[in-house]
């Protein structure tokens, strides 16, 4: 049981705060327009502190509320959109250096932007169960500053990009609803929404698609233990994306972050929650670092689909970019997007869907085997993938699976298709053969493979493959055979095939 404390902590958090929880169901939002009369009258009740980014070496410069010198201080630019970073829960009390590196990403690659820090450490730096109540007046702070920018430099609202990560999202979403008017704040980027306390909720006590003009997340952490979950499952946005599922990531090893928690104590969880809840910041961050390498994200129902390859398609706008370049685009519906990541950044990994119809010529027999594939093309050339079957050939049945690659191998030009393992089937038969004296011509039992048709998810290509030994279509163990594009062989040979 060494990974049960971590869990145990958050039903904890859960249990702790359930009341409170119930009683901020029901507890009416203030109207946004009398907060900002009051915060008016007295500042002090001002929780957050905002500070503008400048330079690596600073801390930030800080912005006060109603204080416009601040503003000039700062040197705010007025004429140019602002992005502003929400933080999370915090054990430490400290900003996470993941703040200051996205800060300093967004600066870099968007000169001219603002970028500001939401700071509400003091209120973050508590009690789980506690900070979730906390993030309600987090989310009236900032929308009064916001109002503030509005009324006193004509600020408009529509150039507000809030960029919340676990809790940070939720104050961000608190943002977005409690702002007076009937415009909204331009854009609210979730990432890995916090779930605990969240999951389930009604849309006015979460973030939502209604809290902003386009309103996107990606959720990173969503693996469930005892009915809980650091990151939050359910749509949230626009759009929602699972990278991987959105239940773990590659390169998080939840034993080793078990670890971390026997031996530090309670604060190990930030060392549990850092990899796969963190990843969420990361893409993102990789989004705006890698250009060229932007990640595809494809609508789906559900992750199983997803891993056959069935859902490669950019039709209608059922794909879209992860991170900051996204299309922003409203929906009626929170729509689900799947996507692949590598390890470690660049994250970005090609999808192909492979589907392949297989006649198993003993149709009594259920074969399950496992082949590996090398793709060549125009770039690259990739080596020896290896692909499972889900379920046994029987039969004749098409079946369609997904492939990633990590490189970009240009456009698909040739197939090696071999079938893995040893050749006791083969050299079985070979034995029957012996035995019996098949008639001239007979050819082994195998898997006959005629064609291999291929769907490139990044550039919505689709080619059909067919075996280049138009002769000879059967696949036995420890057997490779070899495709290449339909279009690119003799007309003679493909009349022959047909």
């Amino acid at each position: 049981m060494r990974h049960f404390p971590f869990f145990s902590l958050l039903l904890f958090f859960c249990l702790g705060a359930q009341a409170n929880a119930d009683g901020g169901k029901k507890k009416e939002a203030l109207d946004s327009q009398h907060r900002y009369t009051r915060m008016k009258k007295d500042q002090r009740n001002l929780q957050t502190k905002f500070r503008l980014y400048t330079d690596p070496a600073e801390e930030g410069c800080l912005i006060v509320f109603n204080q416009m010198e601040t503003l000039d201080r700062c040197n705010f630019n007025s004429s140019v959109p602002l992005v502003m970073i929400v933080h999370g829960w915090s054990v430490d009390g400290m900003l996470e250096s993941w703040v200051w590196k996205m800060a300093a990403t967004l600066k870099s690659k968007h000169k001219e932007i603002n970028v500001m820090i939401a700071d509400w450490l003091s209120f973050a730096h508590q009690h789980y169960p506690i900070a979730v109540q906390n993030t309600r007046n987090i989310g009236q702070d900032i929308a009064g500053f916001l109002e503030w920018l509005e009324d006193s430099i004509q600020f408009s609202r529509s150039d507000v990009h809030l960029i919340g990560y676990s809790l940070g999202a939720h104050v961000s979403g608190f943002a977005g609803s409690y702002i007076s008017g009937t415009n909204k704040i331009g854009r609210i980027t979730g990432l890995d929404p916090a779930g605990p306390l969240f999951e389930g909720m009604s849309p006015t006590d979460r973030l939502s698609p209604d809290d902003a003009n386009f309103v996107d997340a990606i959720h990173t952490f969503t693996k469930q233990h005892m009915g809980l979950s650091v990151g939050i499952e359910q749509p949230v946005a626009h759009f929602d994306f699972y990278p991987n599922g959105g239940t773990f990531q590659p390169g998080c090893h939840i034993m080793h972050v078990y670890n971390h928690i026997a031996q530090y104590g309670i604060t190990g969880i930030t060392q549990t929650v850092k990899c796969a809840h963190e990843r969420s910041v990361h893409l993102f961050i990789d989004s705006l670092l890698h250009d060229d390498k932007q990640s595809m994200a494809y609508w789906c129902n559900d992750i199983h689909k997803f891993d056959k390859g069935m859902c490669l398609s950019c039709r209608k706008n059922r794909c879209n970019t992860l991170g900051y370049h996204i299309r922003k685009e409203r929906l009626q519906k929170s729509r689900r997007l799947f996507l692949k990541t590598r390890a470690n950044m660049p994250f970005k990994v090609y999808h192909y869907q492979f589907k392949i119809h297989f006649i198993n010529e003993i149709q009594e027999k259920q074969v399950e085997p496992t082949f590996t594939v090398s793709l060549i093309g125009t770039k690259e050339d990739v080596e020896n993938l290896p692909i499972t079957l889900v379920e046994g050939i029987t039969g004749n049945k098409t079946y369609s699976f997904l492939i990633t690659l990590d490189i970009d191998i240009g456009e698909l030009m040739m197939i090696k298709f071999k079938w893995e393992g040893t050749a006791v089937w083969e050299n079985l038969w070979d034995r029957v053969q012996t035995i019996i004296p098949w008639s001239k011509g007979i050819y082994r039992p195998g898997l006959i493979v005629k064609t291999i048709r291929v769907k490139a998810g990044e550039t919505q290509q689709k080619m059909t493959f067919c075996s280049q030994s138009i002769d000879n279509v059967h696949l036995h163990p420890s057997q490779e055979k070899t495709f290449v594009r339909c279009e690119n062989r003799p007309r003679r040979l493909k009349r022959k095939f047909r």
